[in-house]
């Protein structure tokens, strides 16, 4: 098995010893409940096929937090964890590393199961693309 390294270039994530997992920590997390609600009420939208993502430009703070919201109309536990779980994998990977404060919450589509990681990690990336085109024009 490759290490992180190997797979994705390491954009801000610590790593501590050369075979360890980056991890979520919990300044890379969107944790409150209001912080969701913030972000999902001021935000903006970006559709993709199997996903849709929100964001919001923090005043303060640094970096991207993340967070991803699975309802219950898209299946049991298994299938909303193994959503996210996917999801998470796949930002992991593909972390942008963005320096400006930003709160992106992440709402899965049921294809999210079915798709695979190279499709998914595409979307990801363009919508972390989108995300940063719009901060350089200062849209919020």
């Amino acid at each position: 098995m490759n290490c992180v390294s190997d797979l994705a270039p390491n954009r801000g994530i610590n790593l501590s010893g050369s075979r360890k997992r980056a991890r979520f920590t919990s300044h890379m997390r969107l944790l409150r409940h209001a912080d969701f609600e913030r972000v999902y009420k001021q935000g903006r939208r970006h559709f993709a096929a199997h996903m849709t993502v929100f964001y919001l430009p923090r005043q303060q703070g640094e970096g991207l937090r993340i967070g991803f919201t699975v309802g219950k109309v898209l299946g049991g536990a298994v299938e909303r964890n193994r959503m996210k779980r996917r999801l998470r994998e796949t930002v992991r990977l593909h972390w942008p590393g963005a320096p400006e404060p930003v709160d992106v919450v992440i709402n899965p589509k049921k294809s999210v199961l079915k798709v695979e990681f190279t499709e998914l990690g595409n979307e990801i990336n363009r919508a972390f693309a989108v995300i940063q085109k719009s901060l350089e024009k200062g849209i919020t």
